[in-house]
Order: structure tokens, then C-alpha cells, then sequence
């Protein structure tokens, strides 16, 4: 009944005028057909016109047409669990209806319409969906049999999962057969659709594929000469993830299999020759590798050798051509500090330091390493992985071709010969040290190529044999590559000045102090860089000072922080920041004990820095009430200045004191510890907690609207922002003494339901055992009633940290929480075949070097 809808004339017209007007280059314009456009989302109606426009409006231009059903996926995406049963019901049976539209554009459009509603949970709820996709491609018509394909590729990519589960009543029992047969289908279209359906249940081992195993590949091997490029890539992909799961279906025609990779690993088009070439870097993988490839090296490594030269559209993309570019300033996405990772407190284990965990909320998702994948990449990667398979065995046929390759009068040769000298480096070492004492000061020479682009690949494939460099008298090798490396990084253009400042972080790294009698020279020229760097450079040479700081430790002392302090602009505050993030989070050790006698005289402006930093960031968050007075707040930057300030008040200790006390930086906290992103509350919690140690005097006053944010914050779904505030509650505790109970009740429940988690990460369960003894410690007669309900799992996550102050107050406040309820102990049983006598427990934990016994003694 709800297929009768009929949209009014006027307000049809109107969507007409805002989808035209959102096509304006003006951004006025498109800012107020956007509010135009959320406020029709008030009416149930509005999606009817957009699904409308899309599907039955067929005089209007494509582009409107395409553009109406782009803001109903996003509708969809946002707001379809909300869409009135009649609207969601037009709005499947108009897509079913026109997946096969004479545009493409059009179908396409249907199609991503059709996924985005599938991907809500709908594919329950739309039961006639997969049935009528499926009966569409039998269609005589073309268009629909296309549109249908199309929309079942994108279901297939996206909910996989569901698919091949008994929610469903498993249709791919029926699909996957039924897309079989369309791999032999006229269009070259449709048959790269069906392989591309199939290809997303290789990895996941589907049963329903499973079954047709040997249909399907014998499919495959009939298509290998296709004649569309889109056809031999899906075909290409498909060998290399069998290649990973059923190795044992392939092997029988291994020998054909690696002959037709090697011509389409050369094919015209480079996409299906990148997805050829990653079959070398799987088969690397498997244990055949030797065994199946050892014949075809001599084929094969040219072959690899020939893709890794820059390609014309490669050169264009890195603008080759421009050799000097060091005053053209960086995208403003360059300057985020991206390699940062928020403070989490851990504690120290025995025989070793911290334990990393993974944790989700610090998963970077960097496209840029996805996007710029390419034939030259893969080839180099590959190259590198056979070379670590075959080792030196592989040099026979390579190092032929690096003859020629290397001292090649053509930059665009020679330049691909040095990366392979580099991609060889870690797998073939060995066999190369006869040769490296003629081909290392050629490299070097190579360092000041009139070609930019050899300049760069040189400093990476220098970098990549620096150990033996190391290894050799300093005079000969060591000091003319550092000489050339500080030249590069004062070079002009910016891709070498990265370059060099990453294979010279390398080399520190591999020479330690064998730097200290060059430090003069290496210090004066990463200044002078300071001055010539663009933001994205700045980054690495941030690392390239951290990694000298670990490198050579006390030698480095006052001379980079005196340097850095006077030749960093005063104006550029986040630059200063970073910098001072960077060495003292990558080598808090050697620098932390440079702070009281180095850094100390410059500690008030950084100080100050950070916390103008923090003070600009919270201000500009006013933004989203008056945006058009107001800039869009930073907050990475607040949260690298935040962390800073913990380094500072780790450092500098009692010393901060007077810092804290003449500048707002608690208030500023008290607002970071309420933001909705996590990583500034995480960071403001790991602050509060070395403030409390450092000068509690100034927090003290704060406690009673610092503890129940605290309290909110145990969630330990946010894990490092739990972690983070739980130790700042332990901190406080030690500090406030007996003064701490009122604030018991805020905190212990959630600390004691945190202990008994399952799965909880190792650092948060330390930490929260850590905080529930320093409350018992303080406040015994509010904890110890719990006793029973944590004392297990307690002594389990503080089996293996080392021994400090913080294991120590821990410790001590179980034994007086025994004192008061020994009854919540009793039933705890250790080695001995009693249960656990309180005196025996006492005397044993109050011992330093018997927590770790106790602790392991006991039975869970």
C-alpha cells in the first residue's frame, strides 16, 4: 500500500532546487542547503523524495538524480533504525525495482543504497533481497543483470560474515554456485563481477566455497587469458588468497600457475601487474617457497628488478621533475603529531620494563600507506621477503643485473638499481660483504646525485647496511657517511631532507657512542635544520634527536636542550612542544636526568608553553557554539602538552612547585578531565597523578571536584583512560591519608568489579590492585570489608611487578586490611594445607623479597 506514495508537487520542486544548489562551487551556498537539508530530515516523509527523485525522476541529469540517493544513504547510514515502517518499505521495493537503470550511475547509486540499508541488520528483516538479486541475474536485460551483480558485490564485501551463518539459513549454499556459472557470461563485466563475489569467502575458508573448490579454480584457470584487465586482476587476487589457503588444491599446477604470475606480474596494466606481483610476496610465506620458485629465479628476478623503477605516472605523482622544494610549505595535515601515543601509567616487571599491550583506542588508521602501495612497492617488498627465503643463493642472478644497473648513465636505472641493492640488504648480507668496500663509498658519491630522487633511495639503502659500516674503522666508512648523510639533511629538497634524517636516526642507533667525538658537528647541523625544515620534517628530525639523546646519553646533556631552546621561534608554540614531546618520550631516561642540571634554566618557558597550548585548545572548543568566531580546536596538540607536562613534573619533581603555582594549569586540568575525547581525559589523569606526587600541595585544595570525575572515568572499556585514573586515585590516596574517606564509596566498587573482570589487559588489573591496597593502607576500615570479594585476584596481578614504593604502600595496606577482617582471608589457601594463617600471611608480604613467592603460591 505505502508503493502508492506520491510526493506533493511543491515540495518536490523545492528538493529539486536544494540538490541543484548543493552542485555550487560556493561554500555559502552549500552550508545553507546543508542546514536546509537537516531540517527536512524532521519530516518522515523526506526520504520518500529522495528514493523518489532517484529512482523515477528519469528526465532530470544524472548527477542530481545520483546526488538524491547519496543523502539517503547517508540518511540510511544515520537514521534508518528511525524511518517509519512505510517509508523504509518504498524506499527497499523502488531500489528492487530500479537496480536496473539505463545509467550506471544510476545502478551504481541503487546498488550502495541497497548495501548501506543491508549493513544496518537488515538483511533479517528484507528476506525477498538475496532471492530477487539472485533471480535478476538471469535477466535477458543487461542492465539488470549488471545492477543486480553489482549490488550482490558490494553485500558479498561488506557482510560476508552473516552471509555464511545460520541466521540466513546460509544462501551462499545457493549463490556461490549460481555466480559460478557466470564466470563463462559474455560481458566481460559480469564475469569480473561473479569472481569478485566469490573472491571475498577464499580467506575466510567458506564451507559453501569449500565444496566447489576445484570448480571454481578450474573457472579460474579458464579466464587467465581474459581479455579485461578488471577480469585477470580478480583472477590474479584470487590465486594469491588460495595461495594462503588452500596451497594444497594449487600445488598440482604450481609450475603453470608461477609461469602465468610471471607474464601477468609484467602485464600493460599496472593494476592487475600489482595484484600479480603480491603472489610473490605470499609465496614467500609458504614453506614450498624454495622448493616451487627455485626454478624460476632466473626469470623471476629480473622480472621483480624491472618493476621497481619509477614509472612516468609515479614520477608525476612525487612531482620528480621539482628538484628544489624546500620553501614550499607543508599541507596543514602534515604538522599533526601522529606518531604520538598518549602517557598510559604501566608498572615495571620483574626481569624486564613495562609491558605494551594492544589496545583498540590507539589504532591509527593510516590510509596514506594503503593508498600509495604500488607496483614499484610490491616489487621492492617482495624482492626483499625471496631474498631472506633464498639468502645468498639469490645473488647469483642478482648481482649480474646490479652491475649494470648501478652505474647506469640513465638516473631513472641507475635509481632502481640502488633500491634493489637496498631490498637484498638484510636477506643477502652475508654473500654482499665482499663487495660492500667498493660499493659503499659509491653509494656515498651517490648522495650528492644531481637527481633528487637518487639522493633519497640512496639514504635508505645506506641505511640498510649501516651495521656493517659500524663494524669497519670509523675513518674509512663510518665518519665520510655521516659527513654526506648531515649534508643531505640540509638538503633542498624536502623528500631527501626525510630521507637523510631517517637513515641518520638508523645510524645512531647502530653507532651509539662511537657519535660522541662528531657531536659538535652533528648537533650544529640539526639545528641549522631547524631552520630550513618545512612541519613534515620536522617530525623526523624531532626523531633523529630522541634517537641521538638514547643513543649516547649523558654525552647529549645540556648541549641539544640548550640548543633547541634557543633556536626554536618563540611564535611557533606547537613545533616547540612536539620537540620537546619527542625527546623526552622517546628517551625519558637519558634526558629525565639531564633535567635538573640541563633543563632547568629553560623549564619555565617550556612550562609555559604547554600550558598556553592547553589554554588556546580549550578556548577554541568555544567554537562549536560560535563557529564563525572561532577556530575548530586541535586537540592533538593539547594532548602531546599535556603529556609533556607529566614529563616535566616526573623530572623536575618538588622543583615544579613553583611553576604550578604561579600559572592555572589545575583549572585547565579540571577542564581537560571533563573533554568527550578520551585521549585528553587519559592524558589529564596521567598529569594529575604526577602533580599529586610532585607538589600536592596544590592539588589538595582541588579534591572534591577532581575524585568524582575520577570515579565516572573507571570504565574499563576505555582502557587506558581507566588505567590512567586509577592510578592517579592511588597517587591521591598515599597523599590525602585518612582524609581519603569520604571519597571510598566514589571509587571502590567500580575498582573491585574492574580486578574481577575477565580478559581485563595486564596494566589495568596491576594498577587497580595497586590503588585498592593504597586505599586499604589509608582507609582500612572502609576497604577491608570487601576483602574477601578481591584478594584473590589481587595477589595474582601483583605476582610479577617489580618492587617500588607503590608495590610497597600496596602490600602493606593488605596486611592491615587482614588485621581488620582477617575472616576475609580465610578461605584463601596458598602452599600450605590449611588455610591461611593471617600471621604467617603478614609476616611473609611485609617481606620484600617474599611478595613474589607469596603471590605465586597462591591457588586460584
Amino acid at each position: 500500500m505505502e508503493c502508492q506514495w506520491k510526493p506533493d508537487e511543491q515540495g518536490l520542486q523545492q528538493i529539486l532546487q536544494l540538490l541543484k544548489e548543493s552542485q555550487s562551487p560556493d561554500t555559502s551556498t552549500q552550508r545553507s542547503v546543508q542546514q536546509k537539508l537537516e531540517q527536512l530530515n524532521q519530516y518522515p516523509d523526506f526520504n520518500n523524495y529522495l528514493i523518489f527523485v532517484l529512482t523515477k525522476l528519469k528526465t532530470e541529469d544524472e548527477a542530481t538524480r545520483s546526488l538524491s540517493g547519496l543523502i539517503l544513504k547517508n540518511n540510511v547510514k544515520a537514521h534508518y533504525q528511525n524511518f517509519p515502517n512505510g517509508v523504509s518499505d518504498f524506499i527497499k521495493n523502488e531500489c528492487l525495482q530500479n537496480i536496473g537503470d539505463s545509467s550506471p550511475l544510476i545502478r551504481a547509486t541503487v546498488g550502495i543504497l541497497i548495501t548501506t540499508i543491508a549493513s544496518k541488520g537488515e538483511l533479517q528483516n528484507w528476506p525477498e533481497l538475496l532471492p530477487k538479486l539472485c533471480l535478476q541475474l538471469d535477466s535477458e536485460d543487461y542492465n539488470t543483470c549488471e545492477g543486480a551483480f553489482g549490488a550482490l558485490q558490494k553485500i558479498c564485501e561488506d557482510s560476508a560474515e552473516i552471509l555464511d551463518s545460520d541466521m540466513l539459513d546460509r544462501p551462499l549454499n545457493v549463490m556461490i554456485p549460481k555466480f559460478l556459472q557466470f564466470f563463462k557470461h559474455s560481458s566481460p563485466k559480469i564475469r569480473s563481477h561473479a569472481i569478485a563475489c566469490v573472491n571475498q569467502f577464499i580467506i575466510s575458508r567458506t564451507q559453501a566455497l569449500m565444496l566447489h573448490i576445484d570448480p571454481f579454480i578450474e573457472n579460474l584457470f579458464a579466464l587467465a587469458g581474459d581479455e579485461e584487465p578488471e577480469v585477470r586482476k580478480n583472477v590474479c587476487r584470487a590465486l594469491v588468497m588460495l595461495l594462503e589457503v588452500r596451497l594444497d588444491r594449487l600445488l598440482p599446477h604450481m609450475h603453470n600457475i608461477i609461469e602465468y604470475m610471471l607474464q601477468r606480474t609484467q602485464d600493460q596494466d599496472e593494476n592487475v601487474a600489482l595484484e600479480a606481483c603480491e603472489f610473490w610476496l605470499t609465496l614467500a610465506e609458504q614453506p614450498v617457497c624454495k622448493e616451487v620458485l627455485c626454478g624460476h629465479l632466473p626469470k623471476l628476478t629480473p622480472v621483480l628488478v624491472n618493476g621497481m623503477k619509477y614509472s612516468e605516472i609515479d614520477i608525476i605523482l612525487l612531482k620528480g621533475d621539482v628538484e628544489e622544494d624546500e620553501a614550499i610549505p607543508d599541507n596543514e595535515q602534515d604538522i599533526r603529531p601522529r606518531f604520538h601515543r598518549s602517557r598510559t601509567v604501566a608498572q615495571q616487571h620483574e626481569g624486564g620494563d613495562s609491558i605494551e599491550e594492544d589496545d583498540d583506542e590507539d589504532d591509527l588508521d593510516d590510509d596514506e600507506t594503503i593508498s600509495d602501495w604500488n607496483l614499484r612497492k610490491c616489487s621492492a617488498a617482495a624482492l626483499d621477503v625471496l631474498a631472506n627465503v633464498f639468502r645468498d643463493d639469490l645473488l647469483l642472478h642478482i648481482l649480474p643485473l646490479l652491475k649494470e644497473l648501478l652505474f647506469h648513465p640513465e638516473w631513472l636505472i641507475k635509481e632502481s638499481g640502488i633500491l634493489v641493492l637496498g631490498a637484498i640488504a638484510e636477506g643477502c648480507m652475508q654473500g654482499m660483504i665482499p663487495y660492500l668496500p667498493e660499493l659503499i663509498p659509491h653509494l656515498v658519491q651517490c648522495l650528492s646525485d644531481k637527481k633528487a630522487l637518487v639522493r633519497s633511495i640512496t639514504c635508505w639503502t645506506l641505511s640498510r647496511y649501516t651495521h656493517w659500516v659500524v663494524s669497519q674503522p670509523p675513518d674509512i666508512y663510518l665518519k665520510p657517511l655521516m659527513t654526506e648523510l648531515l649534508k643531505r639533511i640540509l638538503d633542498s629538497n624536502k623528500r631527501v631532507q626525510e630521507a637523510a634524517c631517517s637513515a641518520f636516526a638508523t645510524l645512531e642507533e647502530e653507532a651509539c657512542t662511537e657519535l660522541v667525538p662528531y657531536l659538535a658537528y652533528i648537533l650544529d647541523t640539526l639545528v641549522f635544520a631547524f631552520g630550513k625544515y618545512q612541519h613534515k620534517n620536522l617530525l623526523i628530525l624531532y626523531d633523529a634527536i630522541g634517537t641521538l639523546a638514547d643513543s649516547v646519553g649523558h654525552h647529549l646533556n645540556k648541549p641539544v636542550i640548550a640548543h633547541m631552546s634557543m633556536c626554536v621561534p618563540d611564535n611557533d608554540l606547537k613545533i616547540f612542544i612536539i620537540i620537546l614531546c619527542s625527546i623526552l618520550f622517546q628517551c625519558l631516561s637519558s634526558v629525565a636526568t639531564a633535567l635538573q642540571s640541563g633543563f632547568l634554566p629553560y623549564c619555565e618557558p617550556v612550562y609555559q608553553r604547554c600550558v598556553n597550548l592547553v589554554q588556546k585548545t580549550l578556548a577554541q572548543a568555544l567554537h562549536q557554539t560560535q563557529p564563525e568566531f572561532y577556530e575548530a580546536p586541535d586537540k592533538d596538540f593539547m594532548i602531546v602538552a599535556l603529556d609533556l607536562l607529566s614529563g616535566l613534573a616526573e623530572g623536575l619533581g618538588g622543583n615544579i612547585e613553583q611553576l604550578v603555582a604561579r600559572s592555572n594549569i589545575l583549572t585547565l586540568m579540571y577542564q581537560c578531565m571533563q573533554d568527550k575525547m578520551p585521549e585528553v581525559r587519559q592524558s589529564s589523569f596521567a598529569l594529575l597523578g604526577d602533580l599529586t606526587k610532585a607538589c600536592f600541595q596544590h592539588v589538595k585544595p582541588c579534591i572534591a571536584n577532581l575524585m568524582p570525575i575520577l570515579g565516572t572515568n573507571l570504565n574499563p572499556e576505555l582502557i587506558s583512560v581507566c588505567n590512567n585514573a586509577t592510578w592517579a586515585i592511588g597517587e591521591i590516596s598515599i597523599q590525602m591519608g585518612s582524609e581519603m574517606q569520604p571519597y571510598v564509596p566514589m571509587v571502590l566498587q567500580q575498582l573491585v568489579e574492574i580486578i574481577n573482570r575477565p580478559n581485563t589487559p595486564k596494566t589495568l588489573l596491576e594498577n587497580t590492585a595497586i590503588t585498592i591496597g593504597r586505599l586499604g593502607y589509608v582507609c582500612p576500615q572502609e576497604v577491608a570489608p570487601m576483602l574477601q570479594q578481591f584478594i584473590r585476584p589481587w595477589c595474582t596481578s601483583l605476582r610479577n611487578i617489580r618492587d617500588n614504593e607503590e608495590k610497597d604502600s600496596a602490600f602493606r595496606g593488605i596486611c592491615t586490611m587482614i588485621t581488620v577482617n582477617p575472616g576475609g582471608v580465610v578461605q584463601v589457601k596458598t602452599h600450605f594445607s590449611s588455610p591461611l594463617d593471617v600471621e604467617s600471611f603478614s609476616s611473609m608480604i611485609l617481606s620484600q623479597n617474599a611478595c613474589p613467592k607469596i603471590c605465586t603460591s597462591l591457588t586460584l
